[in-house]
């Protein structure tokens, strides 16, 4: 380990053993919190932290913001989301056994919640301010997220210099994220009777080559700060038909579309849109229309906190391929990055687990910020 992270064990210990964290985790898991139904384990993780006379604890609908003070500097956030997506066919019962934590949630992100409630509540003083937050609806439409509620109802708590959210990154610091775009693309065509196709245009037969063009896509894979994004356009979901002998006079396709943070969301539809051109006949009536945006964030590793972030961890970062709320805060400004226990590729499968050695582990990396 790091002297950081050695000087954060001695003074934290036991408050962030691994056993202390993995009970916490366990109770997590144990306690279902499915999108939209939050609120016990919003009440659970509400109970441990209103134990720690150094926090002030308030309530926001299904979301708990936790604040401590610190001796001096800058001030840092640190987030994560109560809730999961639903349970899948064979998911497995929670579970803690031979340092082993399984279950629903075990990854994303019920391990790095316990992670977060062990250090706000850790003994001795902190070095900086400290707030934590709890939120509810990360899982599902970006619009219901419990940051926009609390952000509404007290938008000075997310005030901070700089943020940590705990998805799980296996313990390595994945910087900023990409964002998303999705288009639906309607293509026209004539209809006609499929006996004399001939009189129409088939807009089915019209997505050939705007299916091709984007599976033919080149990803751009621009470096910022040292961490290389890898943007991506996928196709979807395609829809048309009318009848059996109708030839089709309409077509859809739904692009998915990643783009890297060295563009803003506007940049990005307009560098799709030109790119899609050769397969589209707007004079004809194609139409492209936004159906969801979500900005990218930049890395901000420059960041005195995040560098030290990085430095504790003892690992060179990684670009953060995936969307996640770091973008909330960015466009707040204030720089964010990802870190938390557990392997990504794990979540939202059937098979989640997280070793309780990690947990302990990333816990003393975020101890060593404070």
């Amino acid at each position: 380990m790091s002297d950081s992270i050695n000087a954060a064990a001695a003074e934290a210990e036991p408050a962030l053993s691994a056993g202390r964290i993995a009970s916490l985790a366990h109770q997590f898991v144990e306690t279902p919190s499915v999108s939209g139904d939050e609120a016990a384990l919003a009440a659970l993780v509400a109970a441990h932290l209103e134990r720690c006379e150094a926090l002030e604890v308030t309530r926001i609908g299904d979301n708990v913001v936790a604040r401590r003070r610190g001796e001096d500097g800058e001030p840092v956030l640190f987030a994560g989301h109560l809730d999961t997506v639903p349970p899948s066919q064979g998911v497995r019962p929670p579970s803690l056994r031979g340092g082993v934590l399984a279950g629903l949630g075990a990854v994303d992100m019920k391990g790095g919640l316990a992670v977060l409630v062990a250090l706000a509540t850790a003994p001795g003083r902190f070095r900086r301010p400290a707030t934590f937050v709890f939120y509810a609806r990360e899982e599902i439409a970006r619009s219901r997220s419990g940051l926009l509620e609390i952000a509404a109802a007290r938008a000075d708590v997310l005030e901070a210099g700089a943020a940590v959210i705990a998805e799980p990154t296996g313990g390595v610091l994945e910087a900023g994220c990409q964002g998303v775009l999705r288009l639906r693309v309607r293509l026209a065509g004539a209809r006609a009777h499929t006996a004399r196709p001939w009189m129409g245009e088939n807009a089915i037969h019209r997505l050939a080559p705007l299916l091709e063009r984007a599976a033919r896509f080149v990803p751009r894979e621009p470096e910022l700060d040292g961490c290389r994004y890898r943007e991506s356009l996928e196709a979807v979901a395609v829809s048309g038909g009318v009848a059996p002998n109708v030839v089709p006079d309409a077509a859809e396709v739904l692009l998915a579309h990643r783009f890297a943070p060295d563009r803003s969301a506007h940049a990005a539809q307009a560098a799709l849109e030109d790119y899609l051109a050769p397969a589209l006949r707007r004079e004809a009536g194609d139409v492209v229309e936004l159906e969801e945006a979500a900005p990218a964030a930049a890395p901000g590793l420059e960041h005195p906190i995040l560098s030290a972030l990085v430095a504790a961890s003892a690992a060179a970062p990684r670009a953060k391929l995936g969307w996640t709320d770091v973008a909330f805060f960015s466009e707040r400004g204030v720089p964010a990055a990802n870190f938390g226990p557990g392997d990504p590729l794990l979540a939202h499968g059937a098979a989640e687990e997280v070793s309780t050695a990690e947990l302990e582990r990333c816990a003393l990396v975020l101890a060593s910020l404070v």
